[in-house]
Parts: C-alpha cells; sequence; structure tokens
C-alpha cells in the first residue's frame, strides 16, 4: 500500500500530535514540580507487536526515545509467556524495573494496549520521574548504593488499573514503600489522564482515515525514517573515529570510568563499538542496556535532527562492545546515575568521535549533568514531609557558527530547571543565590556556554541532602582545538563549615539544619576552535559583562581587553 505524499505527511503530524497533547495533558494535570514544571516526562505511540517506536511527543525527554519501546516490547514479550497477565480493555501497566527496558527507578513506565475492534492496534506509553520511589534516601539518588534495593521499590509490569479502575492492592503496597505517598495520586492520575487522552485522538484520526491507511502510513513512516538516517550517515566519511569520555566516580570507589568508544561508517551505516570501556562498577554510575543503546540514539538525533523520530532512524545503527562493562547492566547493579549522567557521557564520547567527521554540524561537549539534587526532611511550619527534587541546566559546546548557550537544559532532554519561586513556595527552601557560573565556558574560537550556580539553605525543620551529578573531575571535552568547559562543583556549607565531598559531585545523606546551605556551579560548555582565533571583540564584551576577568580572558585566549 502506497500512499501519496499529502495524505502521509498528515498522517505523520496527526500522530505527532497525539504525542504532543499527551505530553500537554500530562505536564498540565500533575502536582510535582520535577514534572508540572520541569516536563521530566515523555509520551508516545509503540508497536503492537515488538514495541517499537512509531512516534514520540516532541517536548518529550529524548533519552525516553529508546528506553520506552524497549519497556514496552518486554511487556509484550512477558505477556505472551505468561509471565504478566493479558490485557483487557482498560488496563494500565505500571512498571519501573530498570532491567526490563528502563532507565532509574524513579522513571515510573505507564502501558496501555490501544484496541480496535477487538484487536491490540497499538501500545500508549509514557514515562514520568516521580520524586520518590523508596530507598536509602529522599528521592532515590543514592550515591553510595551497591544494590539495587537501596535505591528504592522495584515495580515489574503489573495492571494499576484494571478494566479503567485502579487497583488498590497494587496502589497500597506502592505507598507502602514510598515517601510522601500521599502526594502521588495527582501525579498517578495525571498520568493515566494522558494515555486515555492520547487514546481519543488517536481513535478520532483512525476513524478519519481508516484502520489500514494508517497503519499503512505508520510502515512508511517507518521505511522513510530509515532512509532519511542512511542518506545522513553518508555525509560521514567511511573511516573509524575513536573517542572517550570519562564519569568522575561511581559514587562508591573514588577512581574515574573510561567509556571507550569507536565509531565505524561502511556504506550507509555506522556502527558504535565500546569495547575497552571499564567494567561493571559498585556504585549507581551503572547503564543499563536500553538506556545505552538510547544514548547512541539520542546523540544521533541532535547530529541529525531533521530525521524523524521512529524506530526506523535506528535501523542503520548498531552497537556492539558493552558486555561485561558498567554500560550493560544486570541486576542487582545499582543505576540510579544511569539515565541522567552515564548516558549523556555517552552521548559525549559520540560527539568527542563525529566532531572529527562532521567538524560544521557536531558541537563541542555540552554540560552533560542533570545536577540531580534530592532534598527530604519534614515541614514543621506545614505538618507535612516532603521529598524535593532540583534539576539544573549548564553550558551548550561551542560550534562551528556560534557560541554555545548558557545554562541549557541537559542532552538527554527538554528538562528545565523548576522556577525558583514554585520551589521555595513548596519547599520549606531559599534560593540565596541564582545565576551564571562564570568563567565556566571553554575557550575557543567559539567559547562554550556558561553554566548555572545557585545556592539553596534550608530554612526550617532538618532534612538530608543527596545528589548525583558529575563533571566534578573533568570537564566538558572541547573540540578542534578549543578547550574544555570548566567542572561542577558542590560546596556544602554547615554552622558557616565550607565543605567539598570527596567525590567531588557525588554524596548522600547529608544532614542540613536551618541555615545550612548548599552551593552547585555546574559545568560549561566544551570551546570550539583555537581560542587565539576568538574575535576581540567577543572576548572584550565577555569580561565587560563579567562572564571572564579580564586576566582570565588573557590567560584563555591569549589577548584580552580591561
Amino acid at each position: 500500500m502506497s500512499l501519496d505524499p499529502v495524505t502521509l505527511a498528515v498522517i505523520q503530524a496527526g500522530l505527532q500530535q497525539v504525542c504532543d497533547e499527551m505530553d500537554l495533558s500530562f505536564s498540565r494535570a500533575a502536582f510535582s514540580p520535577v514534572i508540572a514544571e520541569a516536563d521530566d516526562r515523555s509520551d508516545g505511540i509503540y508497536d503492537a507487536v515488538d514495541g517499537s517506536l512509531i512516534a514520540q511527543g516532541a517536548r518529550g525527554l529524548p533519552v525516553f526515545v529508546g528506553t520506552m519501546q524497549f519497556s514496552t516490547r518486554h511487556i509484550i514479550e512477558r505477556i505472551a509467556a505468561g509471565v504478566t497477565l493479558p490485557p483487557e480493555p482498560g488496563d494500565i501497566y505500571i512498571v519501573n524495573d530498570p532491567y526490563l527496558g528502563g532507565t532509574h527507578l524513579m522513571d515510573v513506565r505507564f502501558a496501555m494496549p490501544f484496541s480496535r475492534a477487538g484487536r491490540i492496534f497499538c501500545w500508549l506509553s509514557n514515562t514520568g520521574h516521580w520524586p520518590d520511589t523508596g530507598g536509602a534516601v529522599p528521592g532515590g539518588f543514592s550515591a553510595s548504593a551497591i544494590s539495587a534495593e537501596q535505591e528504592g521499590l522495584r515495580l515489574p509490569p503489573v495492571k494499576l488499573f484494571r478494566r479503567g479502575v485502579m487497583n488498590d492492592e497494587i496502589w497500597q503496597i506502592i505507598c507502602s514503600n514510598i515517601r510522601v505517598s500521599e502526594q502521588r495520586i495527582g501525579d498517578v492520575k495525571a498520568q493515566a489522564a494522558a494515555l486515555l487522552v492520547g487514546a481519543e485522538r488517536l481513535g478520532a484520526i483512525l476513524d478519519r482515515y481508516g484502520d489500514d491507511t494508517v497503519r499503512g502510513a505508520i510502515a512508511e513512516m517507518r521505511d522513510l525514517a530509515a532512509r532519511q538516517m542512511r542518506a545522513a550517515i553518508t555525509l560521514i566519511p567511511e573511516a573509524t573515529f575513536r573517542a572517550t569520555a570519562i564519569v568522575d566516580s561511581d559514587g562508591v570507589v573514588n577512581e574515574p570510568l573510561t567509556i571507550a568508544l569507536a565509531v565505524t561508517r561502511s556504506g550507509d551505516t555506522l556502527h558504535f563499538d565500546f569495547t575497552g570501556t571499564s567494567a561493571p562498577c559498585a556504585g549507581p554510575m551503572n547503564s543499563v542496556r536500553a538506556t545505552t543503546l538510547s544514548s547512541v540514539y539520542l546523540a544521533m538525533r541532535h547530529i541529525f535532527p531533521d530525521v524523524p523520530m521512529s524506530a526506523g532512524a535506528f535501523a542503520p545503527l548498531s552497537v556492539s562492545g558493552i558486555a561485561g562493562t558498567f554500560l550493560d547492566a544486570a541486576y542487582p547493579r545499582p543505576v540510579s546515575g544511569c539515565a541522567a549522567e552515564v548516558s549523556q557521557r555517552i552521548a559525549e564520547a559520540v560527539f568527542a568521535a563525529l566532531v572529527q567527521a562532521l567538524p560544521d554540524r557536531v558541537t563541542a561537549a555540552p554540560a552533560g549533568t542533570s545536577g540531580n539534587f534530592g532534598l527530604g526532611g519534614h515541614d514543621p511550619e506545614r505538618g507535612r514531609d516532603y521529598v524535593m527534587y532540583q534539576i539544573s541546566g549548564g553550558g551548550y559546546g561551542g560550534n562551528a557558527d556560534h557560541d554555545g548557550l548558557s545554562n541549557g537544559c541537559s542532552t538527554i532532554g527538554i528538562s528545565k530547571a523548576p522556577p525558583v519561586e514554585i520551589m521555595e513556595q513548596t519547599y520549606p527552601v531559599l534560593y540565596r543565590r541564582y545565576a551564571l557560573h562564570e568563567g565556566s565556558g571553554g575557550a575557543g574560537r567559539q567559547r562554550g556556554g556558561f553554566g548555572l550556580d545557585y545556592e539553596i539553605e534550608l530554612l526550617r525543620g532538618t532534612a538530608r541532602a543527596s545528589f548525583v551529578m558529575d563533571h566534578g573531575r573533568v570537564g566538558p571535552q572541547g573540540a578542534m582545538g578549543g578547550g574544555d568547559g570548566g567542572v561542577n562543583r558542590v560546596e556544602v556549607i554547615r554552622a558557616g563549615v565550607v565543605t567539598v565531598p570527596e567525590h567531588l559531585s557525588k554524596a548522600q545523606d547529608i544532614v542540613l539544619n536551618p541555615g545550612d546551605r548548599v552551593r552547585v556551579r555546574t559545568p560549561g560548555g566544551g570551546g570550539y576552535g583555537d581560542p587565539r582565533q576568538r574575535d576581540p571583540e567577543a572576548v572584550a564584551e565577555d569580561v565587560r559583562l563579567g562572564r571572564y576577568t579580564a586576566e582570565d580572558a588573557r590567560r584563555l585566549f591569549a589577548r584580552g581587553e580591561d
């Protein structure tokens, strides 16, 4: 079946709109700032047979591009094997198991079969970051966890909704194992409602064009995405390009982990070989296979943004060499840092390899950390417990055309830091500082963008702080002769005494009392090109605005203006 181009384009845009409306509905109805304000969520449509990606919301996190199709595939396979109960109309499954196509435990997935005439046409699925799923520390980012059980409650695919009604027994099990459970019901209902919105909108498209026509359009969309990715790959010279990326430490053993990558173009395919990467680690900086593959996919999405998001775009890409490394974790390896941190190191390695092949298209390394900061305690003024989760931006890498963006969102998504005003209204904290991390942009003909400099003070009660971040040991890589970006700097100020965590950007269970503060300065992006070739007027402007001191400008760019 071959569709005319206009009909194909309309159906493709319609499926995209279905996902976008699910995203919007989810964020608008959610209670938690991390979803409602930061948009740490994603929605998509997946194949009925193998769970492969059909469409995903444009404002969903790119890291979920691969992982949600893998988790949906696991649900389908477990149903076929009789491990998971088969679906009935109105059923919605919940799963957060990292080893079943997931990320970390806080990324909770809902999946709902969408049927037509008694036959499953596709699956609708979404992911939302829950502020807490239990475990050793509030927020789930246990920097020194050595097993999955220390990170929180792990759920295989089970029916949270049966025939449209919440399964109270499953819900009570979840509530008994997570903090501030009474606050999760708003997120749960928002997550389920988003799928129902998707079902209504998708049904309207099928009613208008017919099931067979839409099914044919989906097949053509997949084939078109594959052809476009193959065409893009031919822009890369036929050769092998090598790069490495460094993870500060695993949070337990204070030694760096190495991601080794060789990217080889052969014809219209691209192969990613991670042979030589560090072995599985003791702490939570392991990555599960689904997240590792998704990290490669999202890096290619950054490089070739015009290729449509579909499983077809992944077909010309192959990955090897991850078995036996920390990029292919199996139970019970801890993985809380995989989606937010390790995934970005993988993308950084891809950028560092392919900037050699496509210098006019690929940037220097971005900040590459989500700055995961969790704070949990009791607010005596409001008489309730809370779990606060803060993500933060950083500098983007410079590129052939312009300087890097300052305080941009992470490589893996479009999630933004929740507004300071919302955080102060919701939690007993005060932001003492919220500014650019001056001097953090890597030097280059086009410099890197600047990170964020913020400082949070606890106002009342006692709280426990934990954070899993990265790039505290070495900054984001420069490209084509550019300098590295500034490193991530974390300071804890308690009773006036300033301390730096042993693992620089990772620590847990830090007790804070009123007046104690945590200051975080996120990384700047890497510079692009020889710094000595930077326009002197641009250097002078950066000095005038306080982005660099005059002394630093002279040192970094071999010239500067006072």
